[in-house]
């Protein structure tokens, strides 16, 4: 008997922390004060419990040049978030018997090819989304990172066999974003559709995301839509928008609160449209969401987590008692994005914003989540905010150390004279990069990138600085020369200098020779 009441009150307890409602006006204050702690120009914000909105608003401006308001209608490049919908899409062809998980990739794309011959013969449409193919962190971004570039899917297809993997396939989680381009090509061959042309019509529309585009491309009315903002220079600017179309069914959709939301509800309902039509068979829509690669737990994670892994295009863990979460978050240069369920509690939450810090998302996202599951004020905005400051803090001395001994560099006799490091140095899947000396100064630029062009100074004696002229990229690199016996460069390698340089920008994995 004893054991019954404690029971109850135990059910009681925590009956009473999943049906916590989030205080609309301390969410509205939360959100102002993350907009200025983490100097973002604009976030929106979406709730959904139990198959209702309970908060769906924008705050801050979507521009810092026209200064309009940011509201839940605003669209945003919500970036990898857009993995689940290509997923999505490959189940639906499952079901419609038209390609398997297991299938080989080289069923559908023959000319596919990896470093290694074994790995290439087993790499599956599984393989593809679910970031076990053994390459480094962000391996071949530069084809379509950042904008600007002239690499086509096909090129990706071709060039993906020079990128020497660092870890055995499928024995660790390394992100990957071309392997989900060449899903997307599978795709297309067994739909017979462009990707955008299967996400739109096959699953946005059926759902009901009536503001959302597969592309930025395809998004005809920009009148309310954000423009994009970084840090540069301990100063928050605006950019350009910045996607390659060739990376969409990696992190190509635009859409906003409201519709990602709609996606959300639709999810959670079993991938049943408002309407009552079932997408996706419940064995498929069951396949999405179960474990495929592994990754480790914090020894002491925020949420009691005992597993964490990614799926079929989602991050999985349980959070306090046992509860699954399904998420994902997005980065695009100038953007973040959180997408937050929790079925079992029949919550969603959506974090969009315009500036890159996945702090600012985190704070917002953790703070509801904790109303919900029941635990006190861990105050999230102040702890994230300190971790974000010291951050912020220790990158911009790594630069400034660097720049420093750059400019001492400058009289240094023993620095490579430009006859012995100008010319044309190529990679095999990037191309060529050109050094060059106009008597003065030496400057540097991608061929097949050529927004990726800068100034390239003085170090010590083997390595130069490569400071980019688009300084929003805060990716400035160390290129080390290697020489020959007669003193003239043969080889090089690049190395990013601070830690905060998106991990998109694998100067890293090109291994340059020098041809001419």
């Amino acid at each position: 008997m004893f054991f019954k009441k404690v029971s109850l009150l135990v059910l009681f307890i925590v009956s009473l922390s999943i049906n916590a409602q989030i205080d609309g006006k301390q969410l509205d204050n939360l959100v102002k004060e993350t907009l200025q702690t983490f100097d973002v120009p604009g976030i929106s914000v979406g709730i959904i419990k139990d198959g209702k909105i309970v908060y769906a608003k924008g705050h801050g401006v979507r521009s810092l040049t026209n200064k309009k308001e940011m509201n839940e209608n605003t669209l945003v490049g919500v970036a990898s978030n857009s993995k689940g919908f290509t997923c999505f899409a490959l189940a639906m062809l499952v079901d419609a018997g038209k390609l398997n998980w297991d299938d080989k990739v080289r069923k559908h794309i023959p000319e596919f090819q990896l470093y290694d011959a074994w790995v290439t013969a087993q790499f599956t449409v599984r393989d593809l989304v679910t970031h076990r193919s053994g390459m480094s962190l962000g391996a071949g971004d530069l084809m379509f990172f950042p904008e600007g570039n002239n690499f086509t899917s096909k090129d990706v297809i071709k060039n993906v066999k020079y990128l020497k993997p660092v870890s055995s396939f499928r024995s660790e989680f390394t992100y990957n974003n071309n392997m989900f381009i060449i899903a997307g090509e599978v795709l297309k061959r067994a739909s017979g559709l462009s990707w955008e042309e299967f996400i739109e019509t096959k699953i946005m529309n059926p759902v009901g995301m009536t503001h959302s585009k597969a592309s930025y491309n395809r998004v005809t009315d920009r009148t309310n839509i954000i423009d994009a903002h970084t840090r540069a220079e301990g100063k928050v600017i605006q950019i350009p928008h910045d996607w390659s179309a060739t990376a969409n069914p990696a992190g190509g959709i635009v859409s906003n609160v409201h519709d990602m939301l709609t996606w959300a509800n639709f999810l959670m309902n079993d991938a049943v449209t408002k309407d009552g039509k079932r997408l996706l068979s419940a064995k498929q829509f069951h396949e999405l969401w179960q474990l495929q690669t592994p990754l480790k737990v914090r020894k002491n994670d925020s949420y009691s987590a005992n597993f964490r892994g990614y799926g079929l295009g989602w991050f999985l863990t349980d959070v306090k008692g046992g509860y699954k979460q399904v998420y994902h978050t997005g980065g695009l240069l100038g953007t973040v994005t959180q997408f937050t369920m929790i079925p079992d509690l029949g919550l969603a939450i959506v974090v969009l914003t315009n500036q890159m810090n996945g702090s600012a998302f985190n704070t917002i996202t953790n703070t509801i989540k904790d109303t919900y599951l029941g635990y006190e004020d861990r105050d999230w905005l102040n702890n994230y905010g300190t971790k974000n400051a010291n951050y912020l803090k220790y990158n911009d001395s790594i630069k400034a150390a660097v720049f420093t001994k750059s400019a001492i560099a400058k009289t240094n006799k023993n620095v490579p004279k430009a006859s012995q490091i100008v010319g044309t140095y190529k990679d095999d899947w990037f191309g060529n990069i050109i050094i060059s000396n106009d008597g003065k100064t030496y400057s540097i630029k991608c061929e097949r990138s050529l927004n990726l062009v800068g100034e390239l100074l003085p170090y010590n004696q083997t390595t130069f600085v490569a400071k980019w002229k688009n300084r929003s990229y805060d990716a400035d690199v160390f290129v080390q020369f290697y020489f020959d016996e007669k003193g003239n460069a043969t080889s090089a390698k690049m190395k990013y200098i601070a830690p905060i340089t998106d991990f998109s920008f694998d100067f890293h994995d090109l291994n340059l020779k020098k041809v001419k």
